[in-house]
């Protein structure tokens, strides 16, 4: 005996279920950061960032005399640019810090970041172009005081 089938009852269109968000976690209670220190930046300084941080590492932690001293001797060419901005950063100090002993100033944080590079083409053999990037950086110094004791 055959067997029959009977059709099925045609299915009823699935309902699209709603996912909803994950629930938003409540941020830590964290502090906000302290604000920074006597600081000064310089921007778009025409010297390649890897010869600026060479510089930088010779003056990061040091007592802001000290740094200043050292960079006078040094021959790199980011020297000169790099004393001027420690100066105006020990100015920035005194404007507007109020009373601020200049010799307790020490070189907190010292950062060396990439500018934009100017890109400039020199004419090379059987008509090729060569390309040469002239790189700059931003430097940016922030001061804070020596624990003294």
């Amino acid at each position: 005996m055959a067997e029959t089938q009977t059709p099925a009852a045609p299915a009823a269109p699935k309902k699209k279920t709603r996912i909803a968000p994950p629930a938003r976690r409540a941020k830590p209670n964290r502090p906000a950061p302290p604000p920074p220190g006597p600081h000064a930046s310089l921007s778009y300084l025409r010297v390649s960032p890897r010869k600026v941080r060479l510089v930088a590492a010779q003056v990061r932690g040091l007592p802001v005399g000290d740094a200043l001293a050292a960079l006078k001797y040094t021959s790199a060419a980011a020297a000169k640019p790099l004393a001027k901005l420690l100066r105006s950063a020990v100015a920035n100090a005194e404007q507007k810090g109020g009373r601020v002993d200049v010799d307790a100033l020490v070189v907190k944080t010292l950062n060396v970041d990439q500018g934009p590079k100017m890109r400039r083409f020199m004419p090379r053999a059987q008509g090729r172009a060569f390309r040469i990037e002239k790189k700059t950086s931003h430097v940016y110094v922030e001061l804070g005081t020596a624990a003294r004791g």
